[in-house]
């Protein structure tokens, strides 16, 4: 882990969510709100990481017609 990786920074939530969240993570893995945001906000930025790389409906038609066009499909 780098030393960027180790740092942390402080992010204001208002309170009533961050009772929410209390009550969520209780009998869970969690053992802070902290973890539990951290852990969300990782899952989101993967997602949108991953939707970035995705093809889009456009994108694979027309891999489909060139595959098409190949012969490889029919």
């Amino acid at each position: 882990m780098s030393d960027e990786e180790k740092k942390y920074t402080t992010v204001s939530i208002p309170t009533p969510l961050f009772k929410k969240i209390e009550e969520r993570i209780k009998g869970t893995g969690f053992t802070s709100v902290s973890s539990y945001v951290t852990y969300v906000l990782r899952e989101i930025i993967a997602e949108d990481d991953e939707s970035e790389e995705a093809f889009s409906k456009e994108d694979e038609e027309r891999v489909k017609e060139r595959l098409r066009a190949l012969g490889y499909l029919d």
